[in-house]
């Protein structure tokens, strides 16, 4: 028998809410996730293949750290989209972040914007250089 993690297994991800109609507004409105799922635990999104399984807790806070993020080919782009659809991108005092919010990483070229969920949930875009 073997001990090991099984190689089949799928990736899942959880965020919880406080407002579970405002974050499904928001995961599949805003950010265009297609709605696959609800019960009485929890609202569940297609993120491109990842089950996301959005929870409500009646008194969450949020992290302070990044709690999902999306690799992307086109920062400025998607960052640009998802601005014109009324996500503000978090600015970090002494980051050095551009207009939009993106950060460049020291020592490379890949590049990061932070922005929030209607929870407070720190989502971030990356695209690797």
């Amino acid at each position: 028998m073997s001990n090991t993690f099984p190689a089949a297994a799928k990736v899942m991800t959880f965020i919880v809410t406080r407002d579970r109609a405002a974050a499904k507004k928001f995961y599949g409105e805003t950010l265009g996730f297609t709605q696959t799922g609800e019960d009485e635990f929890a609202v569940v999104f297609d993120l491109n293949g990842t089950m996301l399984r959005i929870s409500t807790v009646k008194d969450q806070k949020p992290p302070a750290h990044t709690v999902l993020g999306w690799e992307v080919p086109d920062i400025v782009a998607a960052a640009r989209a998802l601005k014109a659809k009324g996500v503000k991108f978090n600015i970090y005092e002494g980051f050095g972040q551009d207009e939009l919010g993106i950060w460049t990483a020291p020592g490379s070229s890949n590049k990061v914007a932070w922005f929030l969920d209607p929870d407070g949930n720190n989502l971030s875009l990356t695209q690797f250089a």
